[in-house]
């Protein structure tokens, strides 16, 4: 199973929010160029960044760090927050990020999903962040009224290659990813998943681990390696485990 660290992106730091929320963020000593290089040293592979700037204006605001660090490390990053058009898709596939996370733009707009999909092939990821089974949007500030599996049945043969799949009740809270609805997840998409949200020890990694589902494809670690609870050493081994 892919592990893939976070680094959260505003105003040029690392941050973590919870459920979310902007105003409810940590920020971190160590600047995201530095970040990667620790997960690179540590022997990770896959990379999971998320530009809280861009989630909030639209635009590629951390492009340049982005470029850093996909130009230093052999990595495999995808990158997500405010991808709202084919534009903005390119200039991150350009840089060289190996998938682009659509979000918000591909619930409102299943269109700009399919013509993504069909010119950035195997590039698209699409990220789910659900809350009590509906979908929501615009940085979670908003309900879409739309259930996550059904949503998900109308865009499965659209071509994403990746579905990242966050639980926002459980997102920042270190109280372990909701597997159950992950699965769920995992048993109607077409394309490998990706759990996200809650992971708060090693023991969820395992757990993730033995769920034995073909379609699980990784997960992802964020707040709990900023606050100590993950030990990058431990996290390490358990990517050959």
């Amino acid at each position: 199973m892919k592990i893939f660290p976070a680094i959260d992106i505003k105003d040029k730091k690392c941050v973590r929010l919870v459920k979310g929320n902007f105003d409810n963020k940590t920020e971190y000593e160590m600047s995201p160029v530095e970040q990667a290089r620790k997960y690179k040293d540590h022997g990770f592979k896959n990379l999971h960044i998320v530009d809280l700037d861009g989630a909030l204006t639209g635009d590629t605001v951390n492009l340049d760090i982005i470029q850093i660090i996909v130009k230093n490390f052999d990595l495999k990053i995808e990158v997500g927050g405010g991808v709202r058009s084919i534009e903005s898709i390119k200039k991150y596939t350009d840089a060289g990020v190996e998938k682009v996370i659509l979000g918000s733009a591909a619930i409102k707009d299943k269109n700009f999903l399919k013509e993504a999909c069909q010119k950035f092939p195997n590039q698209i990821a699409l990220g789910l962040d659900a809350k009590d089974g509906y979908l929501s949007v615009s940085g979670w500030k908003e309900n879409s009224n739309k259930l996550t599996l059904d949503f998900l049945k109308e865009v499965n043969d659209l071509g994403a290659s990746r579905l990242i799949y966050t639980d926002i009740n459980q997102d920042g809270m270190k109280q372990g990813p909701n597997f159950e609805e992950t699965l769920k997840v995992a048993e109607t998409s077409n394309c490998p998943v990706i759990i996200s949200g809650g992971v708060s020890s090693i023991d969820d990694i395992k757990k993730a681990k033995e769920l034995n589902n073909k379609n699980i494809e990784g997960i992802i670690v964020g707040k709990a390696i900023y606050d100590g609870d993950i030990n990058l050493d431990e996290l390490a081994r358990e990517l050959n485990a």
